[in-house]
């Protein structure tokens, strides 16, 4: 489990394809901390570290896993947000984040206010995830609230920390990103038989 609070941003540095497979080479400063097995979350996918050499970790990506989220748009030099599992006596900061993406979204508008970025997404609303009010949404693996909640479309707010440390400040108009929805949004809708 994950809180949606970035550790701290890799690099790829190569690519491998194995089959349908594909292995990143992720350079870090938290790699060296790693170990094989380990849960880690990158651009708010959980991948499990395979390999782990001085400030370098592999980890291995199926085809399912390509196909729904933006790890198959990766190339050498992409820069991946990550963030290790949470430890059992930590502070939760964020909000309940499983690494488990649920849809693409795309970038359709960043906007500058004076040392603050709006970011607007649109997601296709027909495979049933939503957004609230002041909800959270998880994007490429970062908490965050999003507001003008509507049918297959949202905005949220990035401080310059946060656009500094993350990867956000790279993203462009047009640009595909991780969604994970609120999973108690989640069980509400199902509860109410709306899924």
């Amino acid at each position: 489990m994950f809180t949606g609070i970035i550790e701290t941003i890799g690099k790829v540095i190569a690519i491998e394809k194995e089959g349908t497979n594909y292995h990143f080479d992720i350079k870090s400063d938290v790699s060296s901390e790693l170990k094989i097995d380990q849960s880690i979350a990158h651009n708010g996918t959980c991948l499990t570290v395979v390999q782990v050499s001085d400030d370098i970790h592999r980890v291995t990506a199926i085809d399912e896993t390509l196909q729904k989220t933006n790890l198959g748009d990766w190339v050498t030099g992409t820069i991946v947000n990550l963030e290790r599992c949470m430890v059992a006596n930590g502070r939760f900061d964020g909000h309940v984040v499983q690494g488990h993406v649920d849809q693409i979204g795309t970038v359709t508008n960043i906007q500058e206010q004076d040392g603050s970025w709006l970011f607007d997404f649109e997601y296709d609303f027909s495979q049933g995830n939503v957004t609230v009010e002041k909800g959270s949404v998880c994007v490429n693996g970062t908490s965050l609230t999003c507001f003008n909640s509507e049918e297959g479309k949202f905005r949220i707010a990035i401080i310059p920390y946060t656009y500094e440390h993350t990867n956000f400040h790279q993203l462009k108009v047009g640009d595909k990103v991780n969604l994970e929805f609120d999973i108690i949004g989640k069980y509400v809708k199902r509860l109410l038989g709306q899924s």
